[in-house]
């Protein structure tokens, strides 16, 4: 039976994730505290990991329910009460990274990649397993690390997920206990999977390799005119309109479309 094994978000955009047991899906389409924050430097661009492999070498954990944040990097560790401590926490952040930088809330929409797709990205566990057996000496809780979906989903093929899209414009609707989402297209990926997700280091090969494999194992039941490269993993998800509720670990998940 399909079924929902994991959920994590990612409260700080490009910071360290949290599994959750359970996550709200709110009516904008994002899970509740997903990439609710973000930084944003001098000229109000998002800073993130893409821009800098800093963002590997800060451990991070934030607890929602009481708007704490804890850094750990630069042999340093400090906690951070989110609205009491907003001034010295920019201010340590800022020296971390070397530029002025201010962390930024959106509660209702978060700061997602793909603003017409707010919704969490899915992929399979099998996915992830065999994406793990096409580089030595990285382990699956890496590449998770380094793929960071939201959703994933056991008791399925490898890349099950690519059933959740198809031709451009139209969407799959699939639901996870008495949740509604739509499939809308497979994630363009970028320059954090490279990297080792402790290190910041760069698997040089790692693009190459992964493009080289996923063109050999595309399964027949995925939308081929979606693959301007094959640089893609997991499935970008919207809302369904009029929808939202709880999904828990452990849900039922099927294809409706």
């Amino acid at each position: 039976m399909p079924h929902l094994a994991r959920i994590v978000i990612y409260p700080v955009k490009s910071f360290d994730g949290i599994a959750v047991e359970e996550a709200k899906l709110l009516p904008s389409g994002a899970l509740e505290h997903d990439r609710q924050f973000a930084l944003f430097d001098g000229q109000g661009k998002i800073l993130n990991a893409k821009r800098t492999p800093r963002f590997h070498l800060l451990r991070t954990a934030l607890d929602p329910a009481v708007r704490s944040l804890t850094l750990m990097g630069s042999g340093t560790q400090r906690q951070f009460q989110l609205d009491a401590d907003r001034a010295a926490l920019d201010e340590w952040l800022s020296r971390f990274f070397g530029l002025a930088v201010r962390l930024e809330e959106n509660e209702a929409n978060g700061f997602p990649d793909d603003t017409l797709a707010r919704g969490p990205t899915v992929i399979s566990s099998a996915t992830l397993s065999d994406v793990t057996s096409w580089f030595d000496g990285l382990s699956l809780a890496d590449i998770q690390r380094r793929f960071r979906a939201n959703l994933e989903i056991d008791g399925v093929e490898p890349f099950w997920e690519d059933k959740l899209y198809s031709e451009e414009g139209r969407g799959v609707r699939f639901q996870i206990g008495q949740v509604l989402l739509e499939g809308t297209n497979p994630c363009q990926r970028c320059v954090v999977p490279t990297r080792s997700p402790e290190t910041g280091i760069r698997y040089d090969e790692f693009a190459a390799v992964f493009e080289a494999r996923r063109y050999e194992t595309l399964p027949d039941w995925a939308t081929r005119s979606r693959f301007d490269h094959f640089y893609r993993l997991a499935v970008n998800t919207r809302p369904v309109a009029g929808n939202s509720g709880t999904i828990h670990v452990g849900d039922a998940v099927s294809i409706i479309d």
